[in-house]
């Protein structure tokens, strides 16, 4: 009855979501005390800010108003829904308040014991004079949440936002969202406590009722919103106060939705279906829920495709352990629709998982030109027992960072491999907004072993969150089967660690040095590691001799993964002109992006520079050069091609 429709259709955003916005800090240790939890998952959270999140990745265009603070915490709050693709106009940044904080424990399936940090926080201090009429005026809809409807200037910006909405004939969406303690009913022991009875808040919420077009809560939030001790008569008062479509949240149960008359039968409404699953942890599966039914009934949907498709989020929400980082994207929920799963804990369903992940990277990477100075056998060879030598190898990694950033001179697109035994100098001094990946691998094992320990682990969870894992392995088709599966098996700990920690890996495959190479050689090695249930954010490999050769590799990749990131080249130290031929070559393959080389490029330079031949400066300009040229030829085939 009170859905959008299409008369609002020209405005630039579909929703606006307004109240908390602060950092969650969840245990990662499942199945104990807070007071026990030894480190914690960092993400954004509070209610407006996990909606934002959850619209915009389900298709919307959603944005923000709230406060944050002018500190690291406020930054990443910003910057991740920016990522995520949430217009971030409305945040306003208070340089007197720290952002807020919420820290959680998942003590069992039934217990979240939950710390708010809300003392005198920027988000809380959120006013009339942050609410531009412009930008409320730019939105389809707006969403008001119970929260900030406790103090009295933030009550004030939400019902200043609430009439400018209203005037422009946009929708008013009410999330009851209650927190006994944030509104001074409860200690700070009891941030998980869901429901207190409080005339006073019973009363204050009922003015909000009647100027909105869409009222979401829980059994306890409905009742805490109409002031009402039984259920169907909190339906029935809220009904008296507003003409709003109704939503009633019922945990594993599903909802129910009601437009129009509340009969006395509380199941005499619309419902949408519903999938069981293991409850993991219950905080966001609200957010979850709302994101899902604002993409049905933002877009004009039936309620109960609506409430299916909030069903469907709420459920990943709840099987999963973080708030905003858990909802699905568009592709992801319909994946899911379509196919189910067989896993009660849908963070076990590999499938899903990889959509999740793919889906929800933290940039896109449509191109790639990277410098590789990861290498560690070869410089140790030129310095040979010198031990002099190897001291000055970390410097010469820094050197080549300075040339890589004199050729990309802020250019997106580009990047370096770079390792930690000797390149530790060198990745202080990258440009941060350089694609970083790192190896692994020991150097030259076959079969594949891990450098420094095989608990890699312990290793990658000290990783930046965006230094891509890289792993070489010498994989052949034709190897024997004792080798390959050993190769495999390797790669799979690798691949499996790497989701684990929340880091991208690149896989490079080299089969050339251990057999033919023919046309499809590599598309066999390719299929057999997807049937092992690898599927790597990006594969490098060897230039190929043909087109098709290529094309025989994006078969493979778009038939197994296309939502892989794509393939980049190596070099192998050849020479300019041969890898000339293989650029072209590669470039009318759809799924190679770019190129990853390193002796081509420093080979000569390093040589010179360890003998004393030429100076620091010298030995910039020289691999500067050799990279600009390869960079040139890249970016003039792809000219090439789209003429």
């Amino acid at each position: 009855m009170s859905q959008i429709t299409d008369t609002q259709a020209d405005k630039p955003l579909d929703l606006i979501t307004i109240g908390r916005a602060s950092v969650d800090l969840y245990g990662q240790q499942i199945g104990t005390r807070l007071e026990d939890v030894a480190s914690f998952a960092k993400s954004v959270g509070g209610c407006p800010t996990n909606i934002s999140v959850g619209t915009a990745r389900l298709g919307l265009k959603s944005a923000l108003l709230t406060r944050v603070g002018k500190e690291q915490m406020g930054r990443f709050i910003r910057e991740q829904l920016e990522r995520e693709g949430v217009e971030t106009k409305g945040i306003v940044t208070d340089p007197e308040r720290l952002t807020a904080l919420a820290i959680l424990a998942v003590e069992s399936d039934h217990s979240f014991p939950l710390l708010f940090y809300r003392d005198n926080c920027a988000d809380s201090a959120l006013c009339e004079d942050d609410v531009s009429e412009d930008f409320i005026r730019s939105a389809r809809a707006i969403l008001v949440t119970g929260t900030h409807f406790a103090k009295p200037h933030t009550d004030a910006a939400q019902r200043k936002a609430i009439r400018i909405a209203k005037q422009s004939g946009a929708k008013v969406v009410f999330d009851i969202d209650y927190r006994p303690n944030l509104w001074g009913l409860a200690g700070h022991d009891a941030g998980d406590n869901r429901y207190i009875a409080s005339e006073k808040v019973s009363a204050h919420l009922k003015t909000v009722l009647a100027d909105c077009d869409l009222i979401v809560g829980t059994e306890e939030e409905v009742l805490i919103a109409s002031g009402d001790g039984d259920l169907l008569a909190a339906l029935k008062t809220i009904r008296a106060n507003s003409k709003a479509t109704i939503v009633l949240k019922r945990g594993p149960m599903g909802c129910i939705v009601y437009d129009g008359p509340i009969s006395d039968n509380l199941e005499d409404g619309i419902i949408g279906k519903g999938f069981p699953i293991e409850v993991y942890n219950v905080l966001g599966a609200g957010d979850a829920f709302m994101s899902g039914f604002l993409r049905g009934w933002l877009k004009g949907e039936p309620h109960a495709t609506s409430a299916t498709w909030a069903n469907a989020c709420g459920a990943f929400a709840v099987s999963r352990l973080l708030c905003a980082p858990e909802i699905p994207t568009w592709t992801e929920l319909q994946f899911f629709l379509e196919n189910g799963s067989k896993e009660k804990a849908l963070r076990k369903d590999e499938a899903i998982n990889h959509i999740h992940w793919a889906t929800t990277r933290r940039r896109e990477i449509p191109q790639l030109m990277a410098l590789a100075i990861d290498h560690r056998s070869q410089l140790e060879d030129l310095a040979g027992d010198d031990a002099a030598l190897l001291a000055r190898i970390p410097a010469f990694k820094v050197l080549a960072v300075k040339a890589a950033e004199r050729i990309a001179n802020g250019r997106p697109g580009f990047g370096m491999l770079i390792d930690d035994k000797y390149g530790r100098d060198a990745l202080y001094a990258v440009n941060k907004n350089f694609w970083i990946g790192k190896p692994i691998e020991l150097p030259g094992s076959r079969p594949l072993q891990f450098e420094f320990s095989q608990d890699l682990g312990s290793r990658l969870i000290e990783w930046p969150v965006d230094h891509c894992i890289k792993v070489l392995s010498f994989f052949h088709p034709d190897d024997p089967a004792d080798m390959k599966a050993t190769q495999i098996a390797k790669l799979r700990s690798a691949f499996e660690a790497a989701r684990k920690v929340g880091r991208e890996i690149l896989i490079e495959i080299i089969a050339g040095k251990h057999g033919t190479l023919d046309d499809n050689t590599i598309p066999r090695a390719l299929g057999e590691l997807y049937d092992a249930g690898l599927k790597p954010d990006w594969w490098k490999l060897e230039p190929q001799a043909s087109r098709a050769a290529w094309a025989a590799i994006d078969a493979v990749i778009e038939k197994r993964d296309p939502l892989c990131r794509g393939v980049v080249l190596l070099g192998l130290e050849a020479p300019y002109e041969a890898l000339k031929e293989g650029f072209a070559a590669a470039r009318t393959s759809k799924t190679v992006k770019g190129f990853a080389v390193g002796r081509t490029i420093f080979a000569e330079a390093s040589k010179a520079w360890l003998a004393g031949e030429i100076n620091d400066e010298q030995a910039i300009a020289d691999m500067a050069g050799r990279f600009e040229a390869l960079v040139n030829l890249w970016l003039g085939l792809a000219e090439t091609k789209a003429a």
